[in-house]
């Protein structure tokens, strides 16, 4: 496949894919949307990105099977483009693409209830269809790497046929993952290949930038899997409000109205990627690259050395790009927002497009704050407005705005000050015991492996974000801490926790992590009766490798929580000092389970 063509279309900013306005008025110019898309991608890009649709649909399939069935995409594109008012040409993408699988021979001895899907209309088929794709399935056997001279042979002697089984393997192993950040991890792939096959250890080296590469994967999954649950759950108001903070963070000096349209498209082009549209996901995410560096002077003066680079590398550069520097000299936004008599003419007029400019001028002057934040300081200036401006003196009712915004954002920096210096200070395992006594104790009824796999999750929000200087803390942890609290609140759905947990989870996106942290012990849990033999140790204590063994105390210390609940910090310390202690005098003991018995 032309691979320079199909990988320029990688990722770009995990939160941020953008799509011309006048891509849907140019929509309506094409009779057919598959032969559109066609001529848009070329064909070995098509070929590539249907691919990725079927492997992410139909997991179970091989890479022969798949191929076949893109061949028969491709046939018909083939057939479209030379005439546009054939009947099957003027059919949606998405239609097009699951009539193929909905024609797949014995679905259902394969798939089981997903063939019911094939019932459906659209789009509630394809909803069907997205709720039987499965994340990280156990279906599918661990990847194993041929031979580092097999490889580099069959890159040298086929690179097509290597490289399009990359991106079939990573698709049906990450359903969710968008199909532009899959030829992005494919061009970083071949760039590896590169590399390493002309070093003395290819292995190494190949082992090396392939954990790189699944990290990598790993992390935007993780993304766009929240970006998508944004829009789901929260729908597009908060979508866009989120995006415009962030993007106006990064694109300060860029106006007002240049922002609001980017944020439009990126909303629409997002909706195309989280319903596995990937065909249009990735023809509309190429857009934004050409836009960005068709008007770098217009959005940020870092855009420029990333539109010189080739066409390859130019979107991973603009992702990780800094945010520009604000424009000098800025006005305060208290005369506009506060000391300006018509501020509620202003608001009643216009209230989203007033909110929405809010949004903007107050995110472009405060980089180092969350997205979540500015959206709760947005929100609670709208509450304020919508109590003042029904009052005979609404200036005097809303003068202390500023006090009580200010008030907020140092409490938050304070929350983030205190939880770093405690990890900074006493470490990773301190910084997760603690998590684990305040969530255990918030929400006892969740399994011990769950919660250990929160605060882990947690935990690693610190040592990833506090580490950072202290200006970038506050927006690093918020945004984790979002995507951690988010995906439990997903399962929670399910299968409900408690009253409190259900509450937050039902509070509006930028007020959860709030309401998580202010939560505490859940009065209205009955802890098990208390099991002595929690405590009935023998002598694989001290056999056991030590990740091993401070697991089973991080369980022991939840399952003791679980059953007091009420314990106090002191009472906590004296048992965690007291089994320490003990496994220290015990492990050497000559007679190890008797003394392990009388401790």
């Amino acid at each position: 496949m032309k691979w320079l063509t199909l990988i320029s279309f990688i990722f770009l900013l995990s939160s941020a894919r953008s799509r011309n306005l006048h891509r849907a008025a140019r929509d309506a110019d094409h009779k057919s949307q598959i032969a559109h898309r066609y001529n848009d991608l070329k064909e070995e890009t098509f070929k590539a990105v249907a691919m990725i649709t079927f492997a992410q649909y139909l997991q179970k399939c091989s890479y022969d099977g798949l191929s076949k069935l893109v061949k028969d995409i491709v046939d018909l594109a083939h057939k479209c483009v030379a005439n546009e008012d054939a009947p099957e040409c003027t059919k949606p993408l998405p239609t097009v693409f699951l009539d193929r699988i909905c024609q797949v021979d014995q679905l259902r001895d394969s798939y089981g209830d997903m063939a019911d899907c094939c019932g459906k209309t659209d789009p509630e088929r394809n909803q069907c269809f997205l709720s039987f794709k499965v994340h990280q399935p156990d279906f599918i056997p661990p990847y194993q790497r041929p031979a580092a001279d097999v490889i580099c042979n069959e890159y040298r002697d086929n690179r097509v046929a290597l490289l399009g089984n990359f991106v079939y393997t990573v698709g049906r192993r990450n359903p969710f993952l968008h199909a532009p950040a899959i030829l992005g991890l494919a061009a970083e792939y071949e760039n590896a290949l590169k590399s390493c096959c002309s070093e003395s250890d290819i292995g190494a080296c190949l082992d090396e930038k392939a954990s790189v590469i699944k990290e990598r994967a790993k992390l935007i999954g993780v993304q766009q899997q929240h970006g998508c649950r944004i829009l789901e759950k929260y729908g597009e108001r908060t979508f866009q409000a989120n995006k415009l903070a962030r993007l106006s963070q990064k694109y300060p000096k860029a106006p007002f109205a240049e922002l609001v349209k980017m944020v439009h498209d990126v909303k629409d082009v997002y909706k195309e990627c989280c319903e596995g549209d990937m065909v249009e996901c990735v023809d509309d995410w190429s857009e934004l690259v050409n836009s960005l560096c068709s008007k770098q002077d217009v959005f940020s003066s870092k855009l420029k050395p990333c539109c010189e680079k080739p066409v390859v590398e130019r979107t991973k550069c603009i992702m990780e790009a800094d945010f520009d520097e604000k424009p000098d000299n800025l006005p305060s936004l208290v005369e506009k927002y506060i000391q300006d008599k018509e501020v509620c003419k202003s608001y009643e007029a216009g209230h989203d497009a007033f909110l929405s400019e809010f949004v903007y001028e107050y995110s472009r002057r405060h980089p180092e704050l969350s997205t979540t934040v500015i959206l709760r300081i947005t929100k609670g200036y709208e509450t304020l407005l919508d109590k003042c401006c029904k009052t005979d003196n609404p200036a005097e009712c809303y003068a202390n705005a500023q006090e009580e915004l200010n008030k907020h954002i140092k409490e938050t920096q304070e929350l983030v000050k205190t939880n770093c210096d405690l990890y900074n200070t006493h470490g990773e395992g301190d910084f997760l015991k603690g998590i684990l006594v305040r969530y255990t104790k918030k929400m006892p009824q969740v399994s011990t492996d769950t919660l250990l796999e929160i605060g882990r999750k947690m935990t690693a929000v610190g040592t990833k974000c506090c580490s950072l200087p202290e200006e970038k803390r506050l927006s690093c942890s918020e945004h984790y801490l979002s995507i951690v609290i988010e995906k439990m609140c997903k399962k929670q759905e399910s299968t409900p926790i408690n009253d409190q947990v259900t509450h937050c989870c039902n509070e509006f996106y930028s007020y959860k992590r709030p309401c998580f942290t202010a939560m505490g012990v859940d009065t209205k849990y009955v802890p098990p009766p208390f099991d002595p033999m929690m405590f009935n140790f023998d002598n694989k204590l001290c056999s056991t490798p030590p990740a091993e063994r401070e697991e089973d105390q991080m369980k022991l210390l939840i399952n003791l929580i679980k059953r007091k609940p009420q314990m106090t910090e002191e009472q906590i310390k004296t048992i965690a000092g007291g089994f320490t202690a003990m496994v220290d005098k015990c492990c050497k003991a000559a007679d190890i389970d008797t003394c392990l018995g009388e401790e």
